[in-house]
């Protein structure tokens, strides 16, 4: 009997560009969209790269965990401990929870600011400020959840390679997926 030893190839791909579009996302929200005054024309551009960012970090979150509940998975990690355990497997789902939330939130802003008419249709001019919608405040808490979130996924994967060594990150490679037991499984 064979076992799965790695995430499908999709899933990681998924993984990977996820987290490279997540990060540059999150960056361009906190390091250039917040301290853009609203007032400058620049800030349309901004804002449309950030809401376009967003937006496709929403659909391919979707498709992840479709693919991720229609493919074969590894057996569930251990970091031997129980408390460790149940951690990765909570911050694991609430990564998800984050990222459906900061992207849900951000496209709720939008529609209370109109954001899709002044920054795709060039109708209208942005307000004074985004603080006025209350959906501002759930963005803001999504989007440092999902920073601390991600330090403490980048912890867990460090501690994994080299604390434990198990090698655990290759279950997030590409590479050989089915592996057959080895003769030691049958004695």
């Amino acid at each position: 009997m064979t076992t799965v030893s790695r995430y499908h190839p999709v899933l990681v791909a998924l993984h990977w560009i996820l987290a490279f579009l997540v990060l540059a996302d999150l960056t361009v929200g906190t390091a250039v969209v917040r301290h853009v005054p609203n007032d400058l024309p620049r800030k349309v551009d901004v804002l449309r790269m950030h809401a376009i960012g967003g937006t496709l970090i929403l659909t391919l979150t979707l498709v992840r965990l479709g693919v991720r509940a229609l493919s074969s998975k590894p057996a569930r990690a251990s970091a031997g401990a129980q408390w460790l355990d149940r951690l990765a497997w909570l911050s694991h789902w609430s990564l998800y929870v984050a990222v459906l939330g900061i992207a849900l939130s951000g496209l709720a802003m939008g529609m209370q600011a109109h954001l899709l008419e002044i920054v795709f249709m060039r109708q209208g001019r942005l307000p004074d400020s985004f603080w006025i919608y209350p959906m501002r405040y759930v963005h803001l808490f999504f989007s440092r959840l999902l920073m601390a979130l991600i330090a403490l996924h980048v912890a867990g994967a460090l501690y994994h390679t080299f604390i434990l060594r198990d090698r655990l990150l290759a279950r997030m490679g590409f590479g050989k997926r089915l592996v057959a037991p080895s003769r030691e499984s049958y004695r």
